[in-house]
């Protein structure tokens, strides 16, 4: 334990529980609905309502072998390819294997699927698939679906939930396991103020870290709470300088920043095309799956073709669909586009690259185990192994839902029993200075100009360098005689985690000295198996400074010593 915690009020009021979920995405809500159905008291925590998480934003849909000719085994080897050499192959065969099994249950929970007029569930193709393998809700509002889906059956089965809550850190036993979390509720409900729920175990779903970037498909609460709670804790993260960037989002404007509207993959995956501003096809050649290639390498297409044509965005062009299939098919893309004075049915859709999914964050094993006893992650916040150094299209929801039924399996197998925290509650052995929340422009466009889609030595080194000096402020702003302190608040310790997050993924940027994956050095453009088939993992110095740590191979070690 690292002691670490950041600066709060000492919590006036405790509920205790055996479980407490952070978070109400697929990953979170599948492993509430699972540990409750087992019979451990379950609360779920949830930093805006139930329905406000990454989930809801998906559009494309949910991976698994579910088509006639299609095998686990087919979707393992797109899995590895897109992860360029650093999934972990047992964790992907887990993902694949148990997947289909995994959506069947979804569906019984009461996803609904679109179906074919046979009856059979819908499957679309995405980047990065061999075979139409997609699974999709609304046309193009799946995760909204399987959103509506899981909050009715968390509310049908009267779970405890809390909203608007912003978790802040770990409470540990003296034995250091894990005792629950403190966090703070945003004036409704019950609860009001910093608290804390006591329980023995504390499953981490807390979604992605998009906000560190000034342009992401991500919503507004995801900034990096859980994997900055975890660093604080102890916790190893690994493969953080892996974030995809989504190749076709909205192009808004070069100074649009915040949450950027997503044109799903499945546009792409139905037959839209890629071409710049004279019509032409640039993906054609680049891969043999042209638009249809993975992320990472229609990313680097589009950017490289945006800097031989001196432009800031590209095009996708669908208008051969006509306006019944946008209208059935892509309802929710159509309304975005309009709503910004584009129409699809008639003219191309300006995109460009924009953060989108982070492939690695906190290290688990195959049960969703940290290296924290008693502390679990799954959906985007974890790094099972699964997505390597590029995630395969779609494959998040799958990730997020069966590492969820993983997590609640293995607590209600080991039932650990409530033990107190160590500590007084909200007492912090070594506080985290805050920063002021004007600081978050600040943390978003340094990241996004050092560590975006193009990298190189020097501008991570001028990276490193301002979100250090950032950190320094804050320190030397805390001790000194007369400064006015930051009024502790949910935006001043977001940018807290934001910044903490920022410096781990320089950090490891840094070290990663190749392009692999999504992770793209300009200075370093080719991949070195020799030495780059190896993860890079992090946790947080005594000196609260990143230490990074290479593997000796491409596997995991253990997180657990006697493994």
């Amino acid at each position: 334990m690292t002691g670490i915690r950041l600066t709060a009020p000492a919590p006036g009021w405790a509920i205790d529980a055996d479980v407490v979920v952070v978070g109400s995405g697929v990953a979170g809500l599948t492993a509430a609905l699972r540990c409750a159905a087992a019979g451990l008291d379950t609360v779920v925590v949830t930093k805006a309502r139930l329905d406000d998480g990454s989930t809801r934003w998906a559009q494309g849909g949910i991976a698994a072998a579910l088509g006639e000719g299609d095998t686990p085994e087919q979707h393992l080897d797109d899995t590895l390819v897109a992860g360029a050499g650093l999934c972990d192959e047992e964790a992907v065969r887990t993902l694949v294997t148990e997947g289909p099994d995994a959506v069947r249950r979804l569906i019984t929970t009461g996803a609904h699927f679109d179906t074919t007029d046979s009856g059979d569930i819908a499957l679309t193709r995405e980047g990065g698939h061999h075979r139409r393998r997609i699974a999709h809700a609304g046309g193009d509002a799946t995760g909204a679906e399987i959103s509506r889906a899981l909050v009715e059956a968390v509310r049908e089965a009267a779970l405890h939930t809390i909203e608007n809550a912003l978790v802040l850190d770990l409470l540990t036993d003296a034995e250091g396991r894990t005792a629950g979390v403190s966090l703070h509720v945003m004036g409704e409900g019950q609860h009001d103020g910093v608290g804390a729920v006591r329980a023995p175990s504390v499953v981490l779903a807390t979604g992605g870290m998009g906000q560190v970037f000034s342009a992401t498909t991500n919503p507004s609460v995801s900034t990096g709470d859980g994997v900055a709670l975890a660093l604080r804790a102890g916790a190893e993260v690994s493969d953080l300088e892996f974030v995809q960037f989504h190749p076709t989002v909205l192009f808004l404007g070069a100074d649009s920043e915040g949450q950027q509207p997503l044109v799903s993959e499945a546009v792409r995956g139905e037959g839209a095309h890629l071409v710049d501003a004279d019509g032409v096809r640039f993906m054609l050649g680049q891969h043999e799956l042209a638009e249809l290639a993975p992320r990472d390498i229609v990313a680097k297409g589009i950017t490289r073709r945006m800097h031989e044509k001196g432009t800031e965005h590209m095009y996708l062009d669908a208008r051969h669909f006509g306006a019944a299939m946008w209208e059935q098919r892509f309802p929710t893309i159509l309304a975005a586009c309009r709503s910004h004075g584009i129409d699809p049915v008639t003219e191309p859709i300006p995109v460009s690259p924009a953060a989108h999914y982070a492939s690695g964050g906190v290290r688990t094993d195959l049960r969703g185990r940290t290296t924290v006893p008693g502390l679990y992650a799954c959906g985007e916040v974890a790094c099972t192994g699964v997505h390597g150094a590029n995630r395969l299209a779609s494959n998040s929801l799958l990730e997020g839902l069966v590492f969820a039924e993983r997590i609640a399996a293995d607590i209600a197998e080991v039932r650990p029993p409530r033990t107190e925290p160590a500590d007084a509650l909200g007492d912090a052995d070594a506080p985290v200075p805050l920063l002021a929340p004007e600081a978050r422009t600040a943390i978003q466009r340094t990241t996004t100009r050092g560590a975006g889609v193009l990298r190189s030595a020097d501008s991570l080194a001028t990276a490193a360098e301002e979100l250090e000096a950032l950190h320094r402020e804050a320190a030397a702003d805390a001790e000194a005689d007369g400064a006015k302190a930051v009024v502790p608040g949910v935006d001043a310790w977001e940018v807290t985690n934001l910044l903490l997050v920022s410096r781990v993924l320089v950090a490891a940027a840094r070290e990663r000295e190749e392009t692999r994956g999504c992770h793209w050095r300009e200075d370093r453009p080719d991949r070195d198996d020799a030495h780059g088939r190896r993860h890079l993992v992090v946790r947080i110095g005594p000196d609260r400074t990143p230490v990074v740590h290479r593997t000796e191979t491409a596997a995991f070690p253990p997180v657990r010593p006697s493994d």
